[in-house]
This record gives structure tokens, C-alpha cells and sequence, in this order.
């Protein structure tokens, strides 16, 4: 999966909003709409970008169409962002040993 693809999706506000709001749950694109307060062919602009990025799914009920979330995408980005968490905590832990050594001289130096 492209991490690429699923950051310029969630760069956009709304649709941002919307994966936040189907954190909670399946809904409709009616009900999405009304929580972000905009028309309803807006939120399904947003949902289509969405769904062509892989991070919702839908099934159709009659006339409505219900949205939930995809897993994978979010994993993917996961996998991606641990990578540089690993590269920082790295660098915090030789940050943590290097303050540590400077405490250590200045106490023996201080002793002295």
C-alpha cells in the first residue's frame, strides 16, 4: 500500500474529519454530511477520494450507501511511521546516555 497515496487523502481537512468520524463507526454518507455540516455530493467527493486511496469500503443498502473504515491502509502507515520512530528513539537514548555522562563528570567534578 502507498503511504504516499494515503497522506495526500488524510493532507485534506474534511476528509480527515471523516476518517475521525468513522473512527466510531459505519455511516451513511447523508449522516457524514450532516456531522460536518456540508452537502451530501461534497462528502461523496471526499468518500470517492477515499475509497480510491483503499481506506474506506462500502456496502449498498438499498438507495444508501454505508462506509467504514479499512484496516490495512492504516496499518501500512503504521509500518511506515515505525520506522522513523525507531531512527528517534534512537537518537533520544544516545541523547539520554550522553546527558547522563555530563552529569556524571560534573558530580566528580564537583567532588573534587
Amino acid at each position: 500500500m502507498d503511504y504516499t497515496t494515503i497522506l495526500s487523502a488524510l493532507a485534506e481537512p474534511s476528509r480527515l474529519q471523516i476518517v475521525e468520524l468513522l473512527r466510531r463507526g459505519p455511516l451513511t454518507v447523508g449522516e457524514i454530511a450532516d456531522h460536518l455540516h456540508i452537502r451530501q455530493p461534497q462528502a461523496s467527493k471526499h468518500l470517492r477520494v477515499l475509497h480510491e486511496a483503499g481506506m474506506v469500503e462500502f456496502n449498498a443498502e438499498r438507495n444508501r450507501r454505508i462506509y467504514k473504515l479499512r484496516p490495512e491502509p492504516f496499518k501500512a502507515l503504521e509500518s511506515w511511521l515505525k520506522e522513523y520512530r525507531d531512527i528517534w528513539e534512537e537518537k533520544f537514548d544516545n541523547l539520554d546516555r550522553y546527558l547522563q555522562d555530563l552529569q556524571k563528570r560534573d558530580n566528580k567534578e564537583n567532588e573534587n
